[in-house]
């Protein structure tokens, strides 16, 4: 079975003749835009076998924000055009990566909800999270006028990754649902519907897309925000969350899970067996995931991006683990 064929039958719960298996990283310097970015993708996934390609947007965290002094200043954010330097050059990064890697296997586009679109564009202007916060709870009418706007970009964005550029699907990411940042109310008031927004075209452009839920703070999520968010497979921090795949799977109502593997590092500590394991360990473990799951609707992956300092190696052993079952 070739890998475009593994992968699609895993996304829609079919037989596969192995769990197909990826891992991805934020690429830095020279790497992180323009045609050094491509080579290194197509590098780093020939080179470890993985079964598909997850494209980060490193270089295009930040939406580009007009200066946002006071919380009212977020009501004049506007959609981004097609012609966009934000827009159209990561449709020509996922283009041309597909151009190269598409016919051998799944290409996925990382695309952030618009909250977090809107917390890069402020970070990038010196806000804190707490600055953030405070505008965002002191103008809500004003916050969601700016989400509404962003999440019309990032729709177009999407709409232009699939059927311009030809990636398969987009692996959608939400953050945000920390029990300290939003109470539930809260969230479904001001973030969920451009969540939602977003997600829903996204369906219509592909039937095969990822929701990635986001443990980036080590801090747990409000997963039962996200439980009812549409698309084929589901991956979230099975370590952070403390929801195994096995259980996670019954969670989001037997859709496809992609995770099993600790993947947290801050620059200085990297934790979990991928790094810190022997070869046996890190394949007995790879086995023991699948086997406890099963190789229906089951796709390996990490809890997150994993360090991009992290041995190729390492990674090659759990694809080979995965192939021996």
């Amino acid at each position: 079975m070739d890998k475009r064929t593994r992968v699609l039958n895993a996304m829609n719960k079919k037989e596969v003749d192995h769990v197909p298996v990826g891992f991805w990283f934020h690429f830095a310097g020279e790497e992180a835009k323009g045609d050094a970015c491509v080579k290194a993708h197509l590098k780093y996934y020939r080179e470890t076998g993985l079964d598909f390609v997850k494209i980060m947007c490193d270089s295009y965290f930040p939406y580009p924000l007009p200066d946002c002094e006071k919380a009212s200043d977020l009501k004049d954010i506007e959609p981004l055009k097609k012609d966009h330097p934000f827009i159209k050059e990561q449709v020509e990064r996922a283009e041309a990566i597909v151009k190269e890697i598409g016919s051998e296997r799944c290409v996925f586009y990382n695309v952030f909800c618009p909250f977090s679109s809107f917390r890069f564009g402020l970070e990038a202007q010196g806000k804190s999270n707490a600055d953030i916060m405070k505008m965002v709870k002191d103008d809500p009418i004003s916050t969601m006028k700016a989400l509404d706007a962003i999440a019309v970009s990032n729709t177009l964005l999407s709409e232009l990754l699939i059927k311009e550029a030809g990636v398969d699907g987009i692996y959608y990411c939400v953050q945000s649902g920390e029990a300290d940042r939003f109470t539930k109310e809260e969230y479904k008031k001001i973030v969920r519907p451009s969540d939602l927004y977003v997600l829903e075209h996204i369906n219509r452009y592909s039937e095969n897309n990822i929701i990635h839920m986001c443990g980036w703070s080590g801090n747990s999520n409000q997963l039962d925000l996200w439980q009812d968010y549409d698309a084929k497979v589901i991956n979230w921090a099975v370590h952070v969350e403390g929801l195994s795949l096995n259980d996670g799977r019954y969670f989001f109502g037997g859709k496809t899970c992609l995770g099993g593997f600790e993947t947290h590092w801050d620059g200085k500590i990297q934790q979990g067996i991928m790094y810190t394991g022997t070869k046996e360990e890190v394949q007995k473990y790879t086995r023991d995931l699948i086997l406890d799951h099963g190789k229906n609707g089951l796709m390996i992956g990490g809890d997150c991006t994993i360090d991009a300092k992290i041995d190729w190696e390492r990674i090659r052993w759990i694809v080979e683990a995965a192939r021996s079952l």
